[in-house]
């Protein structure tokens, strides 16, 4: 979930780091704007809080609204009445840009909840196969631009929450932002074709595209989070709260001795010999040498977790072929 809050809050221009996100929720000194930080730990709570409401209600536009309030409540965009839709004209375009001269305009505040009532009635029309049926709500989810800001982080946020209300994920999982964000000229290139133009097509093999890829790189990245969690594990396996240190690294690869101490109800001293046993053994290693309350990071679970995502389709696994022996089996074959 972090990963994708950083990667969709990048897109608007947030410069947090997955990294240094991680590194404040664990209580380092962090060398960003605590505004950034703050942005992003809102894209994180909307996630969590969108995920837990779909447990009683469904998407809607209610649900929008409230997604759209924990997402700018006290940030950048704050003055843009969180969880309202917008009741003046809004406006895409280059920094500056007016109406006049304006990129793409959305439709007008008169016409807006006629808009949103059709978007409302397609987002519960499961008629469509789930994937096909996520690009055409985000479109026209950007298209409609319902909110003053925070419209592209919101439309983001409701693909996500859309796989798992139509049973594709069963946890959110699998996220498109970093598919966004690596080709995010593309992104906004197809989106404008699909209002301009009509390229629907074009859209929906893009996004289908970012699909695959971004399943092919989550299951690689979880592969080798759950391989490199069970090395360490074999290393420190005669020590049982050190094992059960692996298990927290998980959860953030940065870690201080006060926190373990209370998330394991542990002595501070056994959890301080648990660190020095995993420091031994090469698996975490000192973020922040303050005399007081140090920051020891995982390294390598973080660079599994913060390497750029995979954009070309893995290689075919092609079975190997049964000997040919005669002309005429080959030109069957072929």
């Amino acid at each position: 979930m972090r990963r994708e809050a950083v990667l969709s809050s990048r897109i608007e221009g947030t410069q947090a780091t997955l990294g240094e996100l991680l590194a404040a929720e664990a209580g380092a000194a962090v060398d960003r704007s605590p505004s950034d930080l703050r942005e992003v730990g809102n894209y994180v709570a909307a996630l969590e809080f969108g995920v837990k409401r779909l447990r009683t209600m469904p998407l809607s536009l209610r649900l929008t609204r409230e997604l759209h309030e924990k997402l700018m409540r006290g940030v950048r965009g704050d003055h843009a009445t969180p969880g309202e839709f917008r009741r003046s004209q809004n406006w895409i375009g280059p920094a500056g840009c007016t109406l006049a001269n304006a990129t793409f305009v959305p439709p007008p505040p008169d016409r807006l909840m006629e808009c949103l009532g059709a978007w409302e009635r397609f987002l519960h029309d499961e008629s469509m196969p789930p994937l096909v049926h996520a690009a055409l709500v985000h479109s026209q989810f950007q298209a409609i631009h319902p909110f003053i800001d925070g419209n592209g982080r919101v439309g983001r946020l409701l693909i996500t929450l859309l796989f798992v209300a139509r049973g594709v994920l069963p946890t959110p999982l699998l996220y498109l932002s970093a598919w966004f964000e690596a080709t995010r000229r593309d992104y906004y290139d197809h989106l404008l074709g699909v209002t301009e133009r009509g390229e629907w097509e074009e859209w929906i093999a893009y996004f289908l595209a970012g699909v695959a890829r971004q399943a092919e790189d989550a299951l690689s990245r979880i592969q080798r989070i759950d391989d490199l969690l069970g090395a360490w594990r074999e290393r420190v396996a005669s020590s049982r709260t050190a094992a059960r240190l692996i298990d927290l690294l998980a959860e953030n690869p940065y870690c201080t001795v006060n926190a373990l101490a209370k998330r394991l109800k542990v002595a501070f001293t056994t959890a301080q010999r648990a660190i020095d046993r995993l420091e031994s053994a090469g698996i975490v290693s000192m973020a922040s040498e303050a005399k007081r309350n140090r920051v020891y990071c995982a390294r390598h679970l973080l660079a599994i977790l913060e390497e750029a995502p995979r954009l070309e389709p893995d290689a075919p696994r092609l079975e190997p072929e049964a000997p040919r022996r005669t002309r005429t089996r080959r030109s069957a074959r072929r």
